[in-house]
């Protein structure tokens, strides 16, 4: 079974702030970072820090070898990633004392994929191999089209949420995976509960993922709903906690865990990697998640299995 993430790939630019600016506001910042990013690089290091190979597919441009040198240390492949003269994407960063975020992104050379160069990708795997998608590159739709044309496994992570995104055929998808902000996007419902039971109803043959912040997470099968708390860490900056768990998620998925041991384990990887700075720096290793799980047991979490 192989896995190939057509992913996005940017630099991040991060600052720390005492809050957010404000509309005409110009604020000093404590401290700046650069380095890799993008929610396809952190969730392809995260599924290889999980345990799973994997593959990146991708364009960079201008100081992109900085990212390519990220994912191959942590054993991501990188034989499918191209070069450009164009610019690469990039993200400007604001983390507070209280490990909040927000994110600016310019696409660069992740929104200049074309569709021979996907064909091309995606012609090396076979039936029931994986894709992994986000929203940051261009062409979703048709690659999710093409992937299902050929039987793959497609997940796909709605962020960040932009109106095509409604446009996309979602239904051919295996895993949808969204936080409470896409998912209302989505289904036009705000309560965590109704928004799973909204695209089970909505897209029968995939199975929604709902990240919920500091609440925990929710996923479901055609039978049960089964919900999760988050571990109570301290903090420190949530840049890659999504991208983490998203990627722990699948990977566990893709191993044969059950889905409610998925969430556990996606959720333990994404509580370690808020108590780091940084995004693709901060995700975990898997012996690093599983001395966690000896220490803070699922049994210490509340989790729910709720009939559909």
């Amino acid at each position: 079974m192989r896995i190939i993430n057509l992913g996005s790939l940017n630099i991040d630019y991060t600052y720390r702030v005492p809050h957010f600016v404000r509309p005409g506001e110009t604020l000093e910042s404590s401290d700046f970072t650069t380095r890799a990013g993008g929610k396809g690089l952190n969730q392809s290091i995260a599924i290889a820090r999980a345990g799973c190979p994997i593959s990146h597919a991708g364009i960079v441009g201008q100081g992109g070898k900085l990212l390519i040198s990220e994912l191959a240390k942590s054993g991501v492949d990188t034989s499918l990633i191209v070069e450009s003269d164009l610019a690469t994407g990039h993200a400007v960063i604001q983390v507070t004392d209280l490990g909040e975020n927000s994110i600016l992104i310019y696409g660069g050379t992740n929104r200049t994929l074309t569709l021979t160069y996907i064909r091309e990708v995606l012609s090396g795997l076979n039936a029931g191999d994986t894709v992994v998608l986000q929203n940051e590159v261009n062409l979703v739709g048709e690659i999710i089209s093409i992937a299902s044309e050929l039987g793959l496994r497609i997940a796909f992570n709605a962020a960040p949420m932009t109106p095509r995104v409604l446009d996309y055929p979602l239904e051919k998808l295996e895993w949808l995976m969204v936080n409470e902000i896409e998912g209302e996007a989505i289904t036009g419902v705000r309560d965590p509960l109704a928004i799973v039971k909204a695209l089970r109803s909505s897209y029968p043959d995939t199975i929604p993922v709902l990240t919920i912040g500091k609440h925990g997470a929710l996923t479901s099968d055609h039978e049960n709903i089964y919900r999760t708390a988050a571990y109570r860490v301290e903090a420190v900056d949530s840049t890659a906690a999504g991208d983490t768990f998203n990627g722990y998620f699948l990977s566990a998925v893709l191993k044969g865990f059950s889905l409610l041991n998925a969430l556990t384990l996606g959720s333990a990887a994404a509580a370690i990697c808020v108590t780091s700075p940084g995004a693709a720096v901060s995700i975990p290793v898997l012996e690093t998640v599983e001395e966690f799980l000896s220490l803070y047991p699922a049994t210490e979490l509340k989790q729910e299995v709720i009939p559909l």
